[in-house]
């Protein structure tokens, strides 16, 4: 059974998220919250598989609780989605490298939802509808930083840091193969060991590495 912690500041979107997720087998709502700090106490009072966190909430925003729960030890194993009104909020990328495992825009259909909750909770990172790529791209172009490498890089072998750049430019698992002519078992292998070389909480934090490290943009 999947634990499910809604956290946004409009009563209709909990209400709705909460019906489709007690409807759903396998998924349950854990709880609700209607701003950041609450988000970051029902998090820590009830430790959920899963974080539905909206950006825009009264108290602390959905970004500054995403960091909050990221960083507390006692939820290592709790993921975050992070769910947006808009395909270019500014917050998104923050919010990946703060430790959310993808985001999905408000207008996703319940069948997608339900996918990407299972994605995340697998250990995966939502990094798909192809929007996420797109976005990420586009906040880097437009608030341009300094490139500043991850410590551990250099210990990437050559493919490792290769699939680390395909891994960045949205490819799943099965694209990376096909594009490199291998296995798909061998790419997720290369980016498993990425992610562990560098210390990644999951495959997005590898893209937010990626493009920190100037690899992309």
């Amino acid at each position: 059974m999947i634990r499910i912690l809604i956290a946004d500041d409009q009563d209709l979107i909990r209400f709705g998220l909460r019906t489709l997720i007690d409807n759903e087998d396998g998924l349950t709502c854990a709880g609700e919250a209607a701003d950041g700090l609450t988000a970051v106490a029902e998090a820590a009072r009830t430790r959920p598989d899963i974080v539905l966190m909206d950006i825009r909430m009264p108290g602390i925003d959905g970004l500054e609780a995403t960091r909050r729960i990221a960083a507390d030890p006692a939820l290592a194993a709790t993921r975050i989605i992070v769910l947006t009104t808009f395909e270019h909020d500014q917050y998104v990328f923050d919010a990946l490298r703060f430790g959310a495992s993808g985001f999905l825009l408000k207008d996703t259909t319940p069948a997608e939802l339900v996918r990407a909750i299972g994605v995340v909770a697998e250990g995966g990172a939502l990094m798909s509808p192809s929007v996420t790529r797109t976005l990420v791209r586009e906040f880097v172009a437009l608030h341009r930083r300094t490139p500043s490498p991850h410590p551990l890089l250099a210990t990437l072998t050559a493919r490792e840091r290769e699939i680390m750049v395909l891994a960045a430019e949205g490819l799943s698992n099965d694209e990376i193969a096909a594009r490199l002519a291998i296995s798909t078992a061998t790419a997720r292998t290369h980016v498993s060991r990425a992610m562990l070389k560098l210390g990644a909480r999951d495959r997005a934090q590898l893209v937010v590495f990626a493009y920190q490290s100037g690899l992309l943009g």
